[in-house]
């Protein structure tokens, strides 16, 4: 079998291999970073310009497990705050990590003044950082901060009493888009103009038109593109009625997310000539795969390390490689964005109806899954089995993805 050459260039950066693990607590200290050694490079927890957010609550993290019966989903929900550093002691912790690992080490910040950008960059440079990330993100700024006040009482008449929240609060919230994208561009110039060290800007998933927006981060000067941060999401505890984790919403991730990361990044990937970095999403190596597919450079994962340990990182390494040696590929370069071209337009699709499914009688199990989910009451009772009747059959292809003994295959007209 081919030998395969994961060797990936990165913002100005020679990698081992495409694979960067994002920052989370996983990477916050130097020892951390050794146990995930043999990812292509690896983002520091991010520092926090305010005091606040470098103290994570307890307990911070939750698996939603929810669903239909049969169909389930698991999703890492947490209200993992920043580094718990201050900026000197964060600038010593990138210094160590630059001499105790081989693989390159990102800087990751996020900051609510002009002043602490610049402090906080012109610090990781002269740590030896290979280079930043700009958590410019939502929710930033005082709402990620949870600068919130306290309970307005409600005026006569009203019927509730809402959080009344600090001036300034909601300027930077997700509901201003407009306000986001200019600060992701702003900060972008910003910190570009303070250090030679490459910079990447890392995008909110929370936003009307994602492309348009890297389009813009990358006119603002940025090295490259992460795309995304996670989706921040809220979840109830129906006994008490409140948030399930310290009355606040929280950030959520896991596989659920890829698919919305594949759509942008390869709607982004034509658009713009800085590499992407691509965030959200991957539990194999053919996630890593289907991302390289889609544009991106470099697939950064934080879920799979987290729920998997250290042990995910070969196991994504060792997919990747799969794929790549089934399709002949000797580099990641060669596929990479080769799945843009082929995605049409909704304009563009066949509409036809060219199929219909049918039921191979031995392995049907008569568990009446099909009919179940046949609106179109084409799947019936067939003695003691199930068979699909032709002409009602609209050629959905449900039934065929809902048959636990894989009895059903769609049909050519």
């Amino acid at each position: 079998m081919s030998a395969v050459d994961l060797t990936t260039e990165y913002v100005g950066l020679r990698l081992a291999n495409p694979l960067v693990v994002a920052s989370a607590g996983i990477t916050e200290t130097v020892d951390r970073l050794r146990r995930i050694e043999g990812a292509g490079a690896a983002v520091m927890k991010s520092w926090f310009e305010t005091d606040r957010a470098r103290t994570s609550p307890t307990p911070r993290f939750r698996l939603l497990r929810r669903g239909m019966a049969g169909f389930r989903s698991t999703t890492l929900y947490s209200f993992e705050q920043a580094s718990g550093f201050d900026l000197d002691r964060y600038a010593e912790e990138v210094r160590r990590a630059k001499d105790a690992v081989d693989m390159p080490v990102f800087a990751s910040a996020n900051c609510v003044t002009d002043a602490g950008w610049v402090a906080w960059s012109r610090a990781m440079e002269q740590a030896g950082a290979d280079a930043l990330e700009l958590n410019v993100s939502c929710p930033f700024g005082p709402q990620m901060m949870g600068q919130v006040g306290a309970v307005s009482e409600p005026a006569v008449g009203a019927r509730h009493a809402v959080p009344a929240r600090r001036p300034g609060a909601d300027a930077l919230t997700c509901g201003a888009a407009a306000t986001v994208e200019q600060e992701m561009q702003r900060i972008t110039r910003l910190v570009k103009a303070t250090v030679a060290t490459p910079v990447a800007t890392k995008m909110t998933p929370q936003l009307a038109n994602p492309v348009a927006v890297a389009k813009t981060i990358e006119a603002a000067g940025a090295d490259g593109l992460v795309m995304f941060n996670r989706f921040t999401g809220l979840d109830l505890d129906l006994d008490q009625e409140r948030p399930i984790m310290h009355g606040a919403y929280a950030g959520h991730g896991g596989a659920w997310a890829l698919q919305y990361v594949l759509r942008w990044i390869s709607a982004s990937y034509p658009a713009v000539s800085i590499p992407i970095a691509s965030s959200g999403g991957v539990a194999d190596g053919d996630d890593v795969a289907k991302l390289i597919l889609c544009g991106a450079t470099v697939v950064e994962t934080c879920a799979a390390v987290v729920l998997g340990g250290p042990g995910a990182i070969p196991r994504l390494l060792r997919g990747l490689t799969r794929f790549m040696q089934a399709k002949g590929y000797m580099s990641p370069e060669e596929f990479r964005g080769k799945a843009c071209a082929r995605i049409l337009e909704s304009e563009e699709v066949d509409r036809r109806r060219l199929a219909v499914a049918a039921i191979d009688e031995a392995a049907c199990t008569a568990c009446a899954r099909c009919a179940r989910v046949c609106i179109y009451e084409a799947a019936r009772p067939a003695g003691d089995k199930y068979e699909v009747v032709a002409a009602a059959c609209s050629g959905c292809g449900l039934c065929q993805q809902v048959c636990p003994a894989d009895a059903i295959h769609m049909t050519s007209l």
